[in-house]
């Protein structure tokens, strides 16, 4: 249908004419009242964003010379936020010279993946960003 054409069937019935596929060939319009469609793709959205899952990532911070006392501790708390439905992204930061042996931080990742197996998987192995090495822990599909 013309353009001109549409707009007068829409001015007769006292509507407008919206255009509700741009991208189609060729375009498609509704004659409809605007206010009611912005209304109701307004509360669609709403709808469709409270429906959305937002997984929160939490952070354990450690060092390579940090004790097996306090790294039980760490594990804790991931273990925790794993079972909550939380991502976890352990970070390893090196001060000094500590960053010549970066197997060390591998290591402790390797093993904190390990303990944590039951309740999380790896979901980005670990690696380097600048004086920092990471990996992100994913909550197991089962929990």
């Amino acid at each position: 249908m013309e353009i001109a054409e549409a707009l007068k069937v829409a001015e007769d019935a006292k509507l407008d004419l919206v255009e509700v596929a741009p991208n189609a060939d060729p375009p498609v319009c509704r004659v409809l009242d605007y206010g009611k469609f912005l209304y109701e793709k307004a509360k669609k959205d709403r709808e469709a964003r409270k429906a959305q899952v937002r997984v929160e990532i939490k952070e354990i911070r450690l060092r390579p010379k940090t004790s097996e006392h306090h790294r039980f501790f760490k594990i804790r708390d991931a273990r925790r936020w794993l079972e909550q439905g939380k991502k976890v992204r352990v970070r390893i930061r090196f001060r000094g010279r500590e960053i010549t042996y970066p197997e060390i931080a591998l290591g402790d990742l390797k093993g904190i993946a390990e303990e944590l197996s039951d309740v999380g998987s790896i979901e980005q192995a670990p690696s380097m960003e600048g004086r920092t090495m990471f990996m992100t822990l994913a909550p197991s599909k089962k929990s």
